[in-house]
């Protein structure tokens, strides 16, 4: 389960069947449970996110998604690669010059 905190009052928001969130303008993540997979974490931001959308049209839904979880991916593992662009290829299945691109793409420097 995550847990958010807010300036704001705060206003229970069900996410799951079996979860709830809050939701608020601002909010920040003060615990996360790390039990839970990368899959479950994705699953309930994205239900937030939805939720939130207040039936405005969603669109183009792949492509933030995607994004939001490519340049993370990527900034974490060249950090943890140190740098070391061949080693974080390897890690990531993809091959030296694929990774540089992405980069570029996304303005990450290692």
């Amino acid at each position: 389960m995550t847990i958010a905190v807010a300036d704001d009052d705060l206003i229970p928001v069900p996410l799951h069947p079996v979860t709830t969130a809050f939701q608020a303008t601002d909010f920040t993540v003060v615990q996360a449970d790390r039990a839970d997979p990368l899959s479950k974490c994705v699953q309930d931001a994205l239900m937030t996110y939805l939720h939130q959308m207040d039936g405005h049209e969603v669109r183009d839904l792949h492509r933030l998604v995607i994004e939001e979880v490519e340049r993370p991916l990527f900034e974490t593992v060249v950090r943890h690669a140190e740098g070391n662009l061949t080693q974080a290829a390897r890690m990531l299945g993809l091959t030296r010059s694929t990774l540089r691109k992405r980069l570029t793409h996304f303005g990450i420097t290692r």
